[in-house]
């Protein structure tokens, strides 16, 4: 596989970074990312990664477009109230990003047809977990621990927002979602009783797909890393996130367990944001 004219007019400022070059150019089209949700986060993430030219993408949601989507997810307006989400963002995005080869899932995942949603468009390279809700995450981030598959979650609620990249068959050592936040623990806010800024998400969404492009070149130093960022003060502070011994989903013999800060310090009560 090799660029056209075409190709290096269109990505010549991707071309042109040397962590990129033409072969990470190819290695984008080549490529093949699924995004669950298609609200506010993985609206901008699919527009993102479908610009930089990855070549095959997935969304999956069984949501329909609502007014109070408008403010933060860009790709809908009010022409589309009521129609489903990742079968509006499909038709949008290939119309604007030919090279692209996208497919709507228009389905909630659950646990009796997860194995099936995430294989019937063939193998992919990464999962991008943009939902919107607890047991989702758990779901999704069960299915990325038992077929070793990268994911890559963000999450984002009043100023306060989250990365995480898990990747077990590149770092052992590293946790997950649910060593984190095990399923049995209690969600204190959503973006739903809190609220949330359209700039919050799109900065998430951001990051979430550079980091998403990054793994696609081959570059692994954010797994296993929690990466939080303040939107009222604008700090971000890391974390490495070693597995937990007491996870049910990827529990391993370890010497330690819990957070292991690199930098800041985090408040002893967690909130989830999705």
């Amino acid at each position: 596989m090799s660029l056209t004219d075409s190709d290096f007019l269109r990505y010549s400022r991707q071309v042109l970074l040397p962590e990129v070059g033409e072969a990470g150019q190819i290695a984008f089209a080549k490529s093949h990312v699924v995004i669950i949700g298609v609200g506010g986060l993985g609206n901008l993430v699919s527009q993102q990664l479908a610009a930089a030219g990855v070549g095959h993408i997935t969304l999956v949601d069984g949501d329909k477009v609502e007014l109070s989507n408008l403010p933060r997810q860009l790709l809908f307006d009010d022409a589309d109230i009521g129609k489903n989400k990742a079968l509006v963002a499909k038709d949008k995005l290939s119309r604007a990003y030919t090279q692209t080869k996208l497919l709507a899932v228009s389905e909630h995942l659950t646990q009796g047809n997860i194995n099936q949603v995430l294989t019937v468009d063939g193998q992919y390279d990464l999962l991008l977990d943009c939902t919107d809700n607890f047991d989702t995450r758990q779901r999704v981030n069960r299915f990325a621990i038992q077929s070793l598959t990268p994911l890559v979650s963000a999450s984002v609620a009043h100023f306060q927002g989250q990365l995480l990249n898990i990747n077990q068959a590149h770092n052992p050592q590293s946790g997950c979602y649910h060593c984190l936040y095990p399923a049995d623990m209690s969600v204190s806010q959503t973006c739903q009783t809190v609220g949330i800024l359209g700039p919050m998400v799109a900065a998430l969404a951001s990051m979430q797909a550079l980091m998403a492009l990054q793994h696609l070149l081959g570059d692994r130093q954010t797994v296993g890393k929690l990466f939080r960022f303040d939107g009222k003060c604008f700090s971000w502070r890391e974390a490495r996130l070693p597995r937990s011994p007491e996870c049910v989903i990827c529990r391993r013999e370890q010497d330690e367990s819990g957070l292991e800060l690199d930098c800041g310090k985090f408040m002893s009560t967690e909130k989830e944001y999705v």
